[in-house]
């Protein structure tokens, strides 16, 4: 039989192939490849060296019936559908083994294809403003799913929330050159950030406890983004009592004020919820809006925040 080996390749990764991959490839009289392998074909055909598309099987060893020595290109699932398709059966050499991630590529290509020419209309009109409810709306939807412990479900909706990041890195992929960045920028900020800011793990800071590494956390984002109080660079979107906890946990850490602690009854999470639960139910029933009121105090708190750093700052 002319065909000798069946070479595995990345369909999402084309061109890259392991050493034993290259030195099969660069010494096959012919090669052939099939569909899952066009990209892989295509760019060993940029690189000056002949590949013949087939179409399945049959059409792979008719193509071979030549020269001893031809080479079959196929993606690992193609090749693990080989011998059940009828084909004979061939030493397989691993031309590009895929790290963790790959598929993260797949997103980006298929996002690519949506907001291109001859993509989706819907896709092709959007914009950072109309997406940014969805990214809002999926975030929650990801926290319940994470809240019910149902990994389906939040292998499902962190896909969504993916969906966003990619949407919104190929709209601004698109912006002036001023406002433009594309998803490798966000990844490559997003790792530095993660390395700059875990000194103990990347660098010789030594071992630390948990609360010395929020600390240092502080400290590095302080001189990273320079802010001048606590409130700055916090969501001032999210709920109420994310947004005090937030803002108290890191005028604590940065040695300014609190709000007094108030009575706490209960006992456990479970009661708090309850307590919290029927203080909303309480002023409901007296017409107050319990969210917009921890508001009002929490903006408040904000404001006396940054009266306390600046004063500080000037001392």
């Amino acid at each position: 039989m002319p065909l000798a080996f069946l070479v595995t390749v990345s369909p999402s990764l084309p061109g890259l192939l392991a050493p034993a991959g290259w030195r099969t490839v660069g010494a096959a009289p012919a090669l052939l490849a099939l569909p899952g392998a066009a990209a892989g074909a295509a760019a060993l055909r940029a690189d000056g060296f002949a590949v013949t598309d087939v179409a399945d099987p049959a059409a792979a060893l008719a193509a071979a019936a030549g020269p001893p020595g031809v080479v079959l290109l196929a993606t690992p699932a193609e090749a693990a559908g080989w011998e059940a398709a009828g084909g004979p059966v061939l030493p397989r050499v691993a031309g590009a083994p895929e790290p963790p991630g790959v598929r993260l590529l797949d997103v980006v290509t298929v996002m690519d294809r949506l907001r291109s020419p001859g993509g989706c209309p819907w896709d092709a009109e959007q914009t950072h403003a109309s997406l940014r409810g969805y990214l809002l709306e999926e975030a929650h939807e990801a926290y319940d799913a994470i809240v019910d412990e149902d990994p389906a479900a939040m292998r499902e909706e962190l896909g969504d929330v993916l969906l966003q990041v990619a949407f919104h890195a190929r709209v601004a992929a698109e912006a002036d050159p001023g406002r433009r960045f594309d998803v490798d920028d966000v990844a490559g900020d997003l790792v530095d950030k993660l390395v700059r800011r875990h000194p103990h793990v990347f660098a010789d800071a030594g071992p630390r406890d948990v609360a010395a590494v929020e600390r240092g956390w502080d400290e590095i984002k302080q001189t990273e983004k320079r802010r001048r109080s606590p409130t700055e660079g916090v969501s001032r979107s999210q709920s109420a009592t994310s947004w005090g906890a937030a803002l108290a946990g890191r005028a604590r850490r940065a040695g300014l004020p609190t709000p007094p602690v108030g009575e706490l009854a209960a006992g456990d999470p479970e009661q708090l919820g309850q307590l919290l639960l029927g203080l909303v139910v309480a002023a409901q029933q007296r017409g107050w809006d319990a969210e917009d009121a921890l508001r009002t105090a929490v903006r408040r708190y904000a404001d006396e925040l940054d009266t306390a750093a600046h004063a500080r700052a000037q001392g």
